[in-house]
């Protein structure tokens, strides 16, 4: 019983029950980063926690006017957060990535110089407005810098590190690139300590049940630090209110509700399902949730959703799960 109400609040307080949000921002400032590599992901992990599932043109529209951002934040990973917690999660979670970003770029043939040619290419040629990553390109190899495989995003990633550039308005189907001091203006005064403790605070608001581990597992910092952060942001302990589990429905890849805890047996009980729906290079596939468990996985092809449940599920659960693959049918996906 106590997991099953430690679960219905997990899901809870990540708005996948009867509280959802009415739009884009309101999943990202309760969630505070969403991974982001995916497009498709993060949208649908706005669709699944918002009321009527706002449709993926809402989602384009807060990023076009500037309201949501996608930058490399915890873990050197690409995530979604809103304008107001760029700076200060920035300063947080990047300045540790920087040993291993260079040392990325020298295995890719970009040197120390290369690299600074590279990152003022990119700087140069944002001043005049958004450009693709592809258009970038052309800007950086004109510089005599490398963009071959993965050094041309090695470059970004280091340009986005220094605090220049992040992904902001829609270009057809592809985020644009833009310099973070025209789109998001100047930094404010960063506080160490207060920075922390606000992560602490956010993080526990909507992962219930997490620990210090968690946390630093989450934004890739010390225990050391997450813990003196938790005390500071006087976090009290989750008391476990009775809530319903969610419906039946379709979760996308890299779904937040898996990437908040380093234990994901409460939702993935079954060791070979899971290895299933987590690869071990990393990959999260979308899965159907039913009775607060991964069932089955699915997918999208031609617009059209295809569900593949891991076991025979009863009629009416079927036809919830059909309602939901309507409902991802019309989001509007690019």
């Amino acid at each position: 019983m106590a997991v099953h109400v430690h679960a219905a609040r997990r899901f809870a307080a990540q708005l996948l029950g009867e509280e959802k949000a009415t739009s884009a921002d309101g999943v990202v400032d309760r969630l505070l980063a969403v991974q982001a590599q995916d497009p498709r992901a993060f949208r649908l992990a706005i669709r699944a926690r918002t009321v009527d599932g706002v449709p993926a043109a809402d989602v384009d529209a807060a990023l076009n006017e500037g309201r949501l951002v996608v930058s490399w934040f915890n873990r050197g990973t690409l995530h979604l957060v809103s304008r107001d917690d760029y700076w200060w999660l920035h300063e947080l979670t990047t300045p540790q990535l920087v040993t291993s970003i260079n040392s990325r770029l020298r295995r890719l043939g970009v040197d120390a110089a290369a690299a600074e040619r590279g990152v003022a290419a990119v700087e140069r040629a944002l001043a005049d407005g958004p450009l693709t990553r592809a258009e970038l390109r052309e800007h950086v190899a004109a510089a005599d810098v490398r963009t071959e495989g993965q050094a041309l995003v090695h470059v970004l990633f280091l340009a986005t590190l220094r605090g220049l550039i992040v992904r902001g308005p829609m270009r057809g189907r592809e985020q644009a690139v833009v310099l973070v001091r025209d789109w998001l203006g100047a930094p404010p005064k960063f506080d160490r300590g207060r920075a922390m403790a606000e992560l602490a605070r956010r993080y526990v608001r909507g992962h219930p049940y997490g620990g210090d581990r968690d946390l630093a597992r989450w934004a890739r910092l010390p225990l050391g630090e997450v813990r003196r952060g938790l005390a500071d942001a006087r976090v009290e302990p989750e008391s476990a209110r009775p809530a319903p589990l969610p419906p039946p429905m379709l979760l996308g890849a890299f779904e937040p509700v898996l990437l908040g805890w380093r234990d994901r047996s409460w939702i993935l009980p079954d060791a070979v399902q899971a290895q299933r729906l987590v690869t071990d290079n990393g990959i999260f596939r979308p899965f159907l949730l039913v009775d607060g468990m991964a069932a089955g996985t699915w997918k999208l092809t031609g617009g059209k959703v295809t569900l593949a449940p891991f076991r025979d599920l009863t009629d009416d659960v079927m036809a919830q799960l059909q309602a939901d693959a309507a409902a991802v049918e019309a989001f509007g996906l690019i």
